[in-house]
């Protein structure tokens, strides 16, 4: 399995907005066919460091991870929004432990 994680600063940190991306990155559920998990929160500590959404997709191996990446959905919704909206990102792709993968 493969966690895709990534974190997002936003050109407006307001509450609202915020909520607005978060409710976006979920809307990929049932929409983007490889995505077999995936939860965006919303930052509440707001410490210097902090940045304001944190997304976590977990797919079944990089092949899925590649399609995901090439979704029409992921790539012309949330993409796109996602790029005019962004001040910063970072992320990270890991392969999981075995016992996870016993789960699903």
């Amino acid at each position: 399995m493969i966690r895709h994680i990534v974190c997002f600063k936003l050109d407006d940190s307001s509450e609202a907005h915020k909520q607005k991306v978060a409710e976006l990155m979920r809307s990929m559920i049932g929409k983007v066919p490889t995505v077999l998990e995936l939860e965006a929160g919303v930052d509440f500590l707001g410490s210097g460091r902090s940045y304001d959404i944190a997304l976590s997709v977990l797919l079944r191996d990089e092949a899925a991870l590649e399609a995901y990446q090439r979704d029409p959905y992921h790539c012309n919704v949330v993409k796109s929004y996602m790029h005019a909206h962004t001040a910063a990102s970072v992320s990270v792709d890991y392969r999981t432990e075995s016992d996870r993968d016993d789960r699903l």
